[in-house]
């Protein structure tokens, strides 16, 4: 296990180095919850256009269900695991570039990570009928905002890997609900 914490190091140390000024203020954007809304009212069109009134009420509570499954189980992660963000690591403070504007105390795994990925599988998914290649577009956002929090310097890519696994789990078992009732309650379009 020592062996793939260093590995997880070496790597964050590697990725985040890449990193120059040029380039700080996009991936400042990029790693803000808030850039991403107008993706989200986009996908919010798409659901109601595909699904109708019912199966996008029905959509929005799965999707509320899923944002709350993946930060909560990120914070019980976060404060079972206890392993600090490579921000917080003394021995990397001359090394690092940590351009984030604030850095919590621990960070395994990452709910940008996870939440993303959870929202690409699900929307990926539930608009295939209609967006066939649309979730090729989602996983590589998915993949940006992960990066990104490697960038600004708070998570290592374990972190990163570990929140896109466990985000597309949520995101696929919430789409799984999210069929069964617009089956059973909504009408599709």
């Amino acid at each position: 296990m020592e062996q793939l914490v260093q590995y997880d190091q070496e790597l964050f140390l590697f990725l985040n180095g890449l990193g120059s000024t040029t380039w700080d203020q996009f991936w400042l954007i990029v790693t803000n919850k808030l850039s991403s809304i107008p993706l989200y009212a986009l996908l919010l069109f798409f659901i109601y256009k595909q699904y109708g009134i019912k199966g996008t009420l029905i959509t929005v509570v799965c999707v509320a269900l899923l944002i709350t499954g993946v930060d909560q189980l990120a914070n019980a992660f976060k404060h079972g695991f206890m392993r600090p963000r490579p921000c917080r690591v003394a021995a990397f403070e001359a090394t690092i570039r940590y351009i984030a504007e604030r850095c919590g105390r621990y960070g395994y795994y990452s709910a940008h990570a996870g939440n993303s990925m959870a929202v690409a599988v699900f929307a990926g998914l539930a608009l295939r009928r209609s967006y066939k290649n649309l979730i090729f577009f989602l996983l590589f956002w998915s993949a940006v905002v992960g990066y990104s929090r490697i960038y600004v310097g708070v998570h290592y890519p374990g972190d990163v890997l570990t929140g896109w696994i466990i985000g597309a789990a949520i995101g696929y078992g919430l789409y799984k609900l999210q069929q069964f009732l617009i089956v059973k309650y909504g009408q599709r379009s």
